[in-house]
């Protein structure tokens, strides 16, 4: 049976939704609609960066012959690391037929739902780490999906590799006849299976304060796994994604301490004008109560206020 993912123009339709759902919700006065507001505007952010992902494998989807080329470039570059060779390791699990059908349904329909589970358990019980993980997110993301801009042809569909595509042999695939419109086929490099499994993984083992979080490293582990014996990724692929989310991480850091000083910096300077302004306002209320003013004090010549009170004059 095929499996298949949301396809983009949806994710975009269902983000413009929730996303105008959410931004409506701001003029409410209930407190519980302001809140679905903010989730449904997080929600779209996340539709957004998914529909992105599966439009880059139509833009990518041109250049069939380089990106061929280009995947037996990674090959040769790990066999000179010494790294483990995808085909063996594919042999060993294609021995069992249940487990290698598990890696196919697993690389199929764990990635998406499992952050569709993640943010919003992130967003309702820790939000306070809810936005700097979500930045983080965005940024491994379209980082992803900038580089995958130059097509990279997967082992499967790199005939000389003799890389089995698991999921077509099983009738198990989300992709599509290849040519046509569908998930991204020329995209295997970096794998974003493996940053959004890493991201996931290490956040709920930062964040959550269970001694069962610990198993969830298990996620980014058996996703590496997963997408090199199904054929889809080389071993580099998730490790340049692992690469880019620790890149995300510290820009992440970066920006935002930027972002906090300048906006202190702001707030100090508008406190100085406020404190300056309330001085000169002080200032001049003072000069004003002790300058002289003239008064009617006899019949014949004006008296100054302040003068003593039998009206005698001292001078």
């Amino acid at each position: 049976m095929a499996l298949t993912w949301i396809p983009w123009n949806v994710a975009v339709e269902a983000g413009a939704v929730v996303g105008t759902a959410g931004v409506a919700a701001r003029t409410s006065s209930r407190r519980w609609v302001t809140r679905a507001g903010k989730f449904f505007r997080e929600l779209a952010i996340v539709l957004v960066l998914y529909a992105l992902w599966r439009v880059v494998g139509t833009i990518s989807i041109v250049k069939v012959n380089g990106a061929i080329h280009a995947g037996q470039g990674i090959w040769d570059v790990e066999r000179w690391m010494h790294l483990p060779n995808e085909r063996s390791l594919q042999q060993l699990f294609l021995k069992s037929r249940p487990l290698i059908q598990a890696c196919n349904v697993y690389y199929a329909s764990v990635h998406i739902p499992s952050m569709l589970i993640f943010l919003p358990w992130l967003w309702f019980f820790h939000r306070a780490h809810y936005p700097p993980i979500r930045n983080v997110i965005a940024l491994a993301t379209l980082w992803c999906l900038a580089i995958q801009l130059i097509p990279v042809a997967p082992p499967r569909l790199v005939p000389a590799l003799h890389v089995v595509d698991t999921p077509a042999l099983f009738g198990q695939t989300v992709y599509p006849s290849f040519g046509k419109s569908g998930p991204a086929q020329l995209s295997a490099m970096p794998s974003v299976h493996v940053a959004w499994a890493l991201i996931i993984g290490v956040a709920i083992v930062i964040v959550s304060s269970s001694r069962w979080r610990w198993i969830f490293l298990a996620h980014p582990v058996v996703t590496s796994v997963v997408v090199v014996v199904t054929g889809n990724h080389y071993w580099l692929d998730g490790g340049v994604a692992a690469v880019i989310v620790l890149l995300a991480v510290v820009f992440e850091r970066w920006a935002r301490g930027v972002i906090t000083r300048w906006l202190a910096s702001r707030s100090h300077k508008g406190s100085d004008a406020i404190l300056v302004s309330a001085h000169e306002s002080n200032a001049s209320a003072a000069c004003s109560a002790s300058t002289p003013t003239l008064v009617r004090g006899s019949r014949d010549r004006p008296s100054l206020v302040g003068t003593p009170p039998d009206g005698s004059d001292r001078s």
